[in-house]
């Protein structure tokens, strides 16, 4: 494990400190290797330098589709899980939303987390060597599963996590099919592109209630509604075993689902080795190990 050093470096991306909200540019490239450097080709890196996504039709096989969603199931009916400080759940219904950390607690996640068909990508998009920033499963059960607000994953690993900069892509692996009906990630394309400093600072122990509904760092109405104009909204539907991969720093949210049909995923951040994280920018402590990960090995090592 690795000790967190002091923020000493310049924060380029301040949030939470002013009354009013700050849409600044962002820095720096965005998708870091060429075409001859990994899986994806030149009109795939084009699209996630412009958009700040990617789709993969088949990522995995159905032999592994029906291992996951065997395995999403015992955990979700596990006690001991359900009662795991890194096991989520619904506010109102008490069923499991999401379980952290499964790139370490269990062998199954762990394997397809360091799988180098994940990594090859991760690697390629981020010019380094990755390590795994955050995992979860991610349920959004039937009926009950409820929204997330517009957020960028990144304000919030730079404010509490100390992320310095928006060099992270998170790997969203579908194990159920995504519908536009029930609560499939939406992303404003191109969102990445500009950061949103956000008003507000951050409650103690703030991990407790963002992890369920996300509150502090949360952009106002005004400035998600001038996004949705210049960006619109993609909404990201697919069949079980496709993935979306996305930039740290896009504007994303989903709905809740009122549906039968649950849309559960695997959900794995993985941050450049260039990038590792110092002390919170805007934040009294760290978030626990389960939330945002000091352990910097390369992953697939």
């Amino acid at each position: 494990m690795t000790v967190l050093s002091p923020s000493t470096t310049t924060d380029l991306y301040p949030t939470r400190t002013g009354e009013r909200t700050e849409v600044l540019d962002r820095r720096g490239p965005i998708a870091f290797d060429s075409a001859e450097q990994g899986p994806f080709d030149a009109k795939s890196l084009q699209h996630y330098d412009d958009k700040g996504y990617l789709t993969i039709d088949e990522l995995i096989t159905a032999d592994e589709l029906e291992t996951f969603r065997a395995e999403l199931h015992r955990l979700a009916n596990d006690p001991r899980v359900k009662d795991d400080d890194a096991t989520i759940v619904e506010a109102k219904s008490n069923e499991v939303r999401s379980i952290f950390d499964i790139h370490r607690s269990n062998e199954i996640f762990r394997k397809i987390a360091n799988d180098p068909r994940v990594i090859a990508r991760a690697e390629q998009l981020l010019g380094s060597e990755v390590y795994i920033h955050q995992s979860r499963i991610n349920y959004k059960p039937g009926f009950v599963g409820k929204e997330f607000s517009w957020h960028s994953d990144f304000e919030t690993w730079h404010a509490e996590d100390g992320m310095p900069e928006p060099r992270a892509v998170s790997l969203s692996l579908s194990l159920t099919d995504n519908y536009s009906f029930n609560g499939p990630l939406m992303i404003m394309p191109g969102s990445h592109q500009r950061y949103v400093s956000c008003v507000g600072g951050t409650p103690e122990d703030n991990y407790k209630k963002s992890l369920v509904m996300q509150g502090a760092g949360t952009p106002d109405p005004q400035t998600l509604s001038n996004f949705a104009d210049d960006y619109g909204i993609d909404v990201l539907e697919g069949p079980a075993g496709g993935a979306v991969m996305f930039d740290s720093n896009c504007m994303h949210a989903s709905n809740g689902n009122i549906t039968p049909y649950s849309r559960s995923n695997i959900f794995i951040v993985y941050n450049s080795v260039d990038n590792t994280c110092v002390e919170p920018f805007a934040a009294p402590k760290p978030r626990p190990e389960f939330a945002g990960s000091t352990d910097f090995t390369p992953a697939g090592s």
